[in-house]
């Protein structure tokens, strides 16, 4: 297979400059027409060459993982921007028919019902708790942050995050009711109770993510004003003020798009008024990558706005405002990616060296997606009525400022 992999990669590389050492020891580089960063890359056995020959997309992941290639004279955030670069620029051949082939398949992939949804969900929320605590905030905020400045820490930026949210959801008045599609460990339904009055029904398919939010709920003693449960957004039958839903979306799957609009607006009072937080593409309808898709968010895809905006419209809701989020989720993993590091042999403990290999993988092809493969994040808010909120957005930057100078 070697002779085929040196032709893939000859076509391959047309940004920057690869350098690969082959099984059998021999070194070839690979110079692209188009100046940018330069890496090497090793391959330690012949399975791995033939493996990217085969399914590149699924292979290299794998065969990280495993131990089998690694980079070389370099780290892996270099190699990795040096093949995502490429990738964006056109990819090869055998990319393309993967890719197209992903595409063709992308309505059964994406067909999350019930029972699938609760397995996807506990593949990945459903990690020991511990690990989770090694790298994110200490509100455990799994979601893009929000970086007002660029001195702010992580645990401000996610307060930012929150602050940011509750400010579109014009929290007006104490005791709106809001509902949380997919809660998380209960950090934003809790500060909506505390902060602003709110109460709270927080809903998530993690058992784990459920008790630990309950469990916070009794610390706090809020439990006449926040409760989580363990259901899905399609069995939720009852009308809210708030709908709020951060980061959950991503896991819908393009063909409940509009089954998931309907549910907000069902979900919605006439004059209620909600907010979806979401990972998304620029560069239109695509697919997820096959190692992504196998080993970290099984029936996950960050969707366009083209094609969210058309499931929104075909239910009949206002979008009232809409803001893109770009660098802050770049922003966010990096921060993530020095503290799962400084915490390495901890999480190796808790689990194996495979598995810190492919969460490291995780961590920087996610950041480099947002840094150089056009990913952003976005922000929709919704109302079933013209005149649900006010005219203008003066109340967003007033309720934000008015927290912030506390």
């Amino acid at each position: 297979m070697k002779p085929i992999l040196d032709f893939v990669l000859k076509k391959f590389i047309q940004v920057g400059t690869l350098r690969v050492t082959f099984s059998d020891g021999t070194i070839q580089t690979y110079r692209g027409a188009l100046p940018g960063v330069e890496a090497g890359l090793h391959l330690k056995t012949k399975q791995a060459e033939r493996s990217l020959v085969i399914n590149s997309g699924l292979a290299f992941g794998e065969e990280y993982m495993a131990g089998e290639l690694a980079p070389e004279g370099c780290t892996l955030e270099t190699l990795m921007i040096v093949l995502m670069a490429n990738i964006t620029q056109g990819g090869h051949v055998f990319e393309e028919i993967e890719d197209r082939l992903r595409y063709l398949l992308r309505p059964f992939k994406g067909l999350n019902s019930l029972k699938r949804s609760c397995r996807n969900v506990a593949h990945h929320y459903d990690l020991n708790g511990r690990l989770y605590d090694l790298f994110l905030d200490k509100d455990r905020q799994y979601s893009c942050a929000y970086f007002q400045r660029e001195d702010m820490t992580l645990e401000e930026a996610q307060i930012a995050k929150k602050r940011h949210i509750a400010s579109k959801l014009n929290l007006n008045r104490p005791g709106l009711e809001v509902l949380d599609i997919g809660c998380g460990w209960g950090g934003l339904a809790l500060t909506l109770a505390k902060e602003y009055g709110a109460t709270v029904v927080g809903i998530t398919l993690s058992k784990e993510q459920l008790e630990e939010a309950r469990a916070r709920v009794r610390a706090e003693g809020l439990e006449g004003q926040v409760r989580f449960e363990l259901m899905d957004y399609r069995n939720v039958h009852h009308e809210f003020d708030r709908v709020v839903s951060v980061g959950m979306f991503e896991h819908v799957g393009q063909p409940q798009f509009e089954r998931y609009f309907r549910g907000i607006k069902e979900c919605l009072k006439p004059d209620g008024v909600a907010l979806i937080h979401s990972i998304g593409r620029t560069d239109g309808p695509g697919t997820t990558n096959a190692w992504l898709q196998k080993y970290i968010f099984p029936g996950g895809y960050s969707p366009s706005l083209s094609e969210t905006l058309a499931a929104v419209e075909r239910t009949g809701l206002w979008m009232t405002d809409c803001e893109v989020l770009r660098l802050h989720y770049a922003k966010t993993i990096a921060e993530w990616r020095k503290r799962f590091e400084a915490n390495k042999q901890k999480i190796i403990d808790l689990y194996d060296e495979r598995f810190v290999r492919m969460f490291e993988l995780y961590l920087v092809g996610s950041e480099l997606a947002f840094r150089v493969q056009g990913h952003m994040n976005f922000q929709l808010q919704l109302t079933r009525s013209v005149d649900a909120v006010p005219l203008t957005r003066d109340y967003m930057f007033e309720s934000e400022r008015a927290k912030s100078a506390v």
